[in-house]
């Protein structure tokens, strides 16, 4: 894109930096808070950079996978039904944006010698998420302009990072397992970090995607039990963190 800064009228060049500057900033914000959560061993940069980039990997994988999802949705269901904003929510969009996360995170870390504290399983969760949040905010704020990028830097990107602190939470606990030989332990805490991620997300998505006053009010209340949650939770994670 920038390649091409000099083509461009300088006034349209500087707008262009704004977009990307509100779109990215907020991701960075919350990926330098949880990075200096970790206390013990800090991850090395270039880990949680590829961890960025599995983020916008997913973020591309889900464009297709939920045009896909919400095609044979529509082929099940009618828009009309009102159970249909429910099953898009969970069915389609969180289903799919959790599980390309998931997949990208467990390729890339499971076997990482430096995956070794379970907090770790936090920071690389939230990375991936962020990146993808911060791929799916420049979409978002380029497609409708500056005025998506406060509301959005205030829900959709701790909202993504909300739902990534629990599933690092698991996912830590199941790598503990792994190392331990429990399999059963491990697979169970992997299959709990993913839907939980997943519940939160769909909860998350029908409120918005609904509309009413009544889930307005419950969008709300639950984004405020949400981040006073997250938040509760990476202090005590971070306390008491440990070797897996």
């Amino acid at each position: 894109m920038f390649f091409f800064a000099p083509l461009i009228a300088a006034p349209v060049y500087y707008l262009m930096i704004a977009y990307v500057l509100a779109a990215v900033v907020p991701a960075i914000f919350l990926m330098r808070y949880i990075y200096k959560q970790d206390r013990i061993e800090r991850e090395p940069p270039w880990l949680l950079a590829n961890l960025v980039w599995r983020g916008i990997l997913a973020a591309l994988a889900s464009i297709v996978l939920e045009l896909l999802g919400q095609s044979i949705l529509d082929a099940l269901v009618s828009p009309d039904n009102p159970n249909y904003v429910i099953l898009l929510a969970f069915l389609v969009v969180a289903v799919v944006e959790e599980g390309c996360k998931f997949f990208f995170l467990y390729r890339r870390t499971w076997h990482d010698p430096n995956f070794n504290f379970r907090f770790d399983a936090i920071v690389y969760a939230v990375f991936v998420s962020l990146g993808f949040a911060a791929f799916e905010n420049v979409k978002y704020v380029f497609r409708y302009g500056l005025s998506v990028a406060l509301p959005r830097a205030i829900l959709a990107v701790p909202g993504h990072m909300g739902f990534a602190v629990f599933m690092g939470i698991f996912y830590g606990r199941a790598k503990r397992c792994y190392d331990r030989g429990n399999r059963f332990g491990c697979k169970f805490n992997l299959v709990l970090g993913y839907l939980a991620a997943v519940l939160l997300h769909g909860v998350y998505d029908t409120c918005c995607m609904s509309g009413t006053e009544q889930s307005t009010l419950v969008f709300v209340v639950f984004v405020l039990v949400m981040y006073l949650a997250v938040y509760l939770l990476i202090k005590h994670e971070s306390k008491t963190d440990a070797p897996v």
